[in-house]
Order: C-alpha cells, then structure tokens, then sequence
C-alpha cells in the first residue's frame, strides 16, 4: 500500500524496528510513546493460534501491533475516538494484519455489545493517566485532554470491562503511573484481580520511578506478587541505555 494514499492530512509514519512495525500518527492526536512499546514488551509470549485479545483505549493500535509476532491469535482494538480509530484500522491494513485484527469505534463502556463476557484469554489497556482537573477540561486539544485525563473513561471503568471480559486465569496488563498503585490494587482486588507482576520503569538512575507495569490474574489465587527488576530508560548523559535501546530497534 502507497503511503500517499493511506496517510491523510498532517500524517507520518513512524516505525517500531525491533518488531517491524509502522503506525500511522497525527501530531493532532495522541501518539504512542515509549509506554505502549513497555507494556507490549512485559506481556508474556503466547503463540496459542485461538487465544483472544482485547486492547482497550487503543488508540492508534500500537500496542496491539508491537504484540502481532508475540502473541498468537486475534486482537479486538477498541478506540472511542473516530479519527483515531480509524488511524489504527489504516495501520492494521499498512501492517498486512487485517485477518487477526478488528477496530471497535466506542466506548469501553460499551465492549460487551462486540466481546462476550468472559471470553477472553489476554486483556490490554493503556489508559487515561491522569484525574480530571479543571485544566484539563480546558485543554484546547480535546483529543489529548481524553487520551490523558479520565475524560471519557476512568480507573475503576478500565478494571471493571478487563475482569469482566477475561476468563478465569486470564491475564491483565496495565500501564500506569506508580503515584497511584495503591489505588489500582485496591480496585483490582473489588474486581477479581489478582496481581501477578509489577515492574517499575525509571526515566534516570537517579529519578524516582514514572511508569508502572502491571499483570493481573482473573480469580487468581492471592499473594504470590513478583516485584521484577527495574528498567531504566536514560543513563546519566540522557541517552537511552542498551536495554531501551533494543527495544526499540532490536539487537
């Protein structure tokens, strides 16, 4: 497929090289970050053909598509925003993807009206991090201010829709902001969520930890939470360190 003809106004095409991947971004919308290309890399590898996958608050696809070689499968990619649902169907198609992956163009709120209810085996999700503020609600980009703060959808929303659509023993994975953890265990535990496995991602050595990754278990048993060791994205000079490095274009 031609670029000029997939892309629309304002559009690029960025690549992920360690997975071969290119996703369609808008500078006008929010793009993926160093956040999806974490989450994707944390979830464990399943090469099972009939597994099923939902990534909710999907935004362009990104996340689902880093995982199209780690994990076997079908991918339901569920974005609230047109344009950029429609961003995501575009990459899928750039990505020669489109017999594994579906877009959903609605709420969350709403995934049981595509995705029966406990029937999925591996549920993803990259929220909105942020609590609504009065700042927020005024941010002139509206698109941004949906994709960062709880605008449209919120914490507990997000556990609620990942418990209910996974099987028992399913697998969660989240990417969050560590300042609240405490909040996201005490949600995940109302709702079935057993964690499993955290990692901690530091910007510097010297800098408190800025992104969280979370596994969780449908209805698994408590205790057993494995700490694993932490990622450092920068060293001292600002550069990323070989490990990011490689996650980003591979060894």
């Amino acid at each position: 497929m031609e670029n000029k003809r997939i892309l629309k106004k304002d559009e690029r095409i960025d690549q992920l090289y360690s997975q071969d991947v290119r996703i369609i971004q808008n500078p006008h919308y929010f793009a993926f970050s160093l956040d999806a290309v974490l989450l994707a890399d944390f979830v464990r590898v399943n090469h099972r053909q009939k597994i099923k996958i939902v990534d909710l608050c999907a935004g362009n696809g990104a996340i689902g598509l880093f995982l199209h070689d780690k994990l076997g499968g079908t991918f339901t990619e569920v974005e609230l925003q047109p344009p950029i649902a429609d961003m995501a169907s575009r990459s899928i198609a750039l990505n020669n993807l489109q017999d594994r992956y579906t877009v959903v163009n609605d709420d969350i709120a709403n995934i049981n009206e595509y995705v029966p209810k406990d029937s999925v085996d591996i549920v993803l999700c990259n929220p909105p991090y942020f609590p609504v503020t009065a700042q927020s609600q005024k941010n002139p980009n509206k698109a941004l201010a949906i994709a960062r703060h709880e605008i449209a959808t919120n914490l507990t929303t997000v556990i609620q829709k990942m418990s209910g659509l996974l099987k028992m023993n399913g697998h969660g994975y989240l990417v969050h902001r560590p300042d609240r953890l405490g909040e996201i265990l005490q949600v995940c535990q109302k709702n079935r969520l057993a964690p499993k496995r955290v990692q901690f991602i530091y910007p510097k050595p010297d800098r408190d930890a800025n992104i969280l990754l979370l596994e969780l278990i449908k209805d698994g048993k408590p205790g057993g939470m494995k700490i694993v060791p932490p990622l450092i994205v920068h060293g001292s000079d600002g550069s990323y360190t070989t490990a990011v490095r490689e996650l980003l274009y591979g060894k």
